[in-house]
């Protein structure tokens, strides 16, 4: 009996082991189940994207807007004095182009042109270096005009009244020659240089309805408006 406690404690060992190897096998097939990072399991597919909604359209770009080319000034008639009230100025527009008409009523005149820009500005050239620079805005004419002494700011309106304007005339008589021009203001005021074979001198009446001007010393002329 006493040989016996021995084997049955080495039977024990031998059972305990078989049986733990035998649950080491089992537990160790569903081991892969929780939470297996290897390669080969599944990875979770990603959300879906969110749509965008049917009624939300995207807005268009905008295009910046071109700039607008400023409209030339329309033809018409200017006419003013200098600042110093020494002087008239008058000014006809047509078609892009000017023609000025600067006058002290005594010896001094100048006739001047150029061309007008988009933007309302005069650069008007004439003899001996005569100029105007101006530039038209609204209903008004601003700028200076230099002829013999210096450049002199002037204001020229819109003369909307008909008989109003530059007019001149050119021609012989008597073997003269006979270059004149005038200057009507709205209010029927007006001033002119008449220069016979070259001579300045105070240019006599116009009537502005019929053009004629009547010579002192005989004769006559026929003034037209002037275009350029």
């Amino acid at each position: 009996m006493k040989r016996s406690g021995p084997l049955f404690t080495l039977l024990g060992g031998l059972l305990l082991a078989l049986f733990m190897l035998t649950l080491n096998a089992t537990t160790g097939s569903g081991s892969s189940s929780y939470g297996d990072s290897s390669s080969g399991a599944a990875k979770p597919a990603p959300p879906p994207a969110a749509s965008a909604s049917p009624s939300a359209k995207p807005s268009p770009s905008k295009k910046p807007s071109p700039a607008k080319k400023p409209r030339p000034p329309a033809d018409g008639k200017y006419t003013g004095r200098t600042d110093d009230d020494t002087a008239s100025v008058a000014i006809t527009l047509r078609g892009g182009r000017a023609t000025a008409y600067f006058c002290d009523g005594r010896t001094t005149e100048s006739w001047l042109k150029g061309d007008v820009e988009d933007d309302g500005s005069l650069r008007l050239t004439g003899k001996g270096g005569a100029k105007l620079d101006g530039r038209v805005k609204g209903d008004t004419v601003r700028g200076t005009v230099d002829v013999r002494g210096g450049p002199r700011p002037f204001t020229a309106p819109r003369a909307k009244k008909k008989s109003a304007g530059l007019y001149r005339a050119r021609a012989e008589v008597r073997g003269e020659r006979l270059d004149g021009g005038w200057i009507v203001q709205p209010d029927g005021s007006q001033v002119g240089v008449l220069s016979r074979d070259g001579k300045p001198a105070e240019a006599p009446r116009l009537d502005p309805g019929t053009g004629a001007v009547r010579l002192p010393a005989g004769g006559r002329l026929t003034a037209r408006p002037v275009v350029p």
